[in-house]
């Protein structure tokens, strides 16, 4: 066998394909779960709702070479992703847009600061929150202070578990005021959800006669040499954490099913200020399913134990990063073994970057 991919995940999955397609190799890909498509993983539920398993996944990509790719396996829907938050018990925009100003405050105060904002920025400018609250003028120091209590200060610390101050600048940058009247919370040029799922996209990737899939297994267990050998997973089990453990963050979804049309107004709602959960998910929005029912899921953040939950989210900080660079180090030692994906690379990575890091990869290899 030439290859062994380790995980299923859209990283591993493009991988797998431009192997088997293009170079017209062998490859084995291997998951530890009992199911392909990683963390994007999607299933049709008894009410015929397409269920994201592991949290919303929308698919939003500016790069035409992603684009094309993933459209050899699946044909997307139009859908265009907006974030509701409930700010003093408004239902308004996230990010923090010229439309929430609006929302949250008195006319004649958003027409205020709306006029001083344009003043000071350039219109369709995304300022980071950290950035913001360096405001000299008494109107949008209140701004910058009450859009970071509202909407940021309390949320990071349930996502992250630690002060926004401690969070690295790339994670807040996501989370910018918006001098806009686009409640997109993304504004990639192409923007959908797989028709027939996620799960469906990435089963289409590996339905390959060179590729073979085997689940519920674990790379320790293998036998046998390959030639390449493709990286999906932490970086730090690999070595067996030689040097310690990388932190992640993880994430509890709490699934609920109700006698009703809808939950709620939007497919997500952010709760920055209220209960312990940081948002809820509701699925039957994004495929717009047909039902009489509605399943939501209440998300927890909360600290990734090893053997107990999922790794969702790197950590980026400068401790974490000194870590990482070890286990970086101790990979340049290892012939053809290639790290990638959020794990492999410890990097925060939406779908669209994942595969486009995958398929630099193979551009490398080749």
């Amino acid at each position: 066998m030439h290859n062994l991919i380790i995980g299923t995940g859209v990283s591993g999955a493009t991988l797998a394909n431009l192997i088997a397609n293009v170079l017209n190799e062998k490859v084995l890909i291997i998951d530890k779960k009992e199911h392909i498509a990683g963390n994007c993983y999607d299933y049709r539920d008894d009410n015929g709702i397409m269920i994201h398993k592991y949290g919303s996944h929308i698919f939003h990509t500016s790069s035409e070479k992603v684009w094309k790719f993933v459209r050899q396996f699946a044909d997307f829907n139009q859908y265009m992703h907006k974030v509701v938050a409930i700010i003093d018990g408004i239902h308004t925009t996230i990010p923090f847009n010229f439309n929430t100003l609006y929302d949250v405050f008195p006319q004649s105060m958003a027409r205020r600061l709306e006029e001083k904002l344009l003043a000071k920025f350039d219109y369709n400018k995304k300022v980071p929150i950290l950035e913001f609250q360096k405001q000299d003028d008494i109107d949008l120091k209140f701004l910058a202070n009450y859009v970071y209590e509202k909407v940021f200060l309390h949320y990071t610390t349930k996502q992250w578990g630690v002060s926004p101050n401690d969070v690295d600048g790339a994670v807040t940058a996501r989370v910018p005021v918006y001098l806009s009247k686009d409640d997109r919370y993304f504004q990639d040029k192409y923007q959908g959800i797989p028709l027939e799922g996620y799960t469906k996209l990435v089963e289409n990737m590996l339905e390959h006669p060179n590729i073979e899939v085997r689940l519920n297994t674990d790379y320790k267990d293998l036998k046998g040499s390959f030639d390449r050998v493709f990286y999906t997973g932490a970086i730090d089990e690999y070595f067996d954490y030689k040097f310690g453990h990388l932190p992640y963050r993880s994430v509890n979804f709490k699934f609920e099913e109700y006698d009703r049309e809808f939950y709620q107004k939007n497919s997500v709602v952010n709760y920055p200020c209220n209960y312990d959960f940081t948002r809820i998910h509701e699925f039957k929005y994004y495929l717009n399913d047909k039902s009489e029912k509605t399943v939501i899921a209440k998300e927890y953040s909360e600290f990734f134990e090893l053997g107990k939950n999922e790794r969702y989210y790197p950590i980026p900080n400068d401790e974490n990063t000194v870590l990482y660079k070890k286990y970086l180090e101790e990979a340049k030692h290892l012939k053809n073994v290639y790290f990638l994906g959020r794990l492999g690379d410890y990097k925060y990575y939406d779908m669209d970057k994942a595969i486009l890091r995958a398929i630099e990869l193979f551009e490398e290899i080749v």
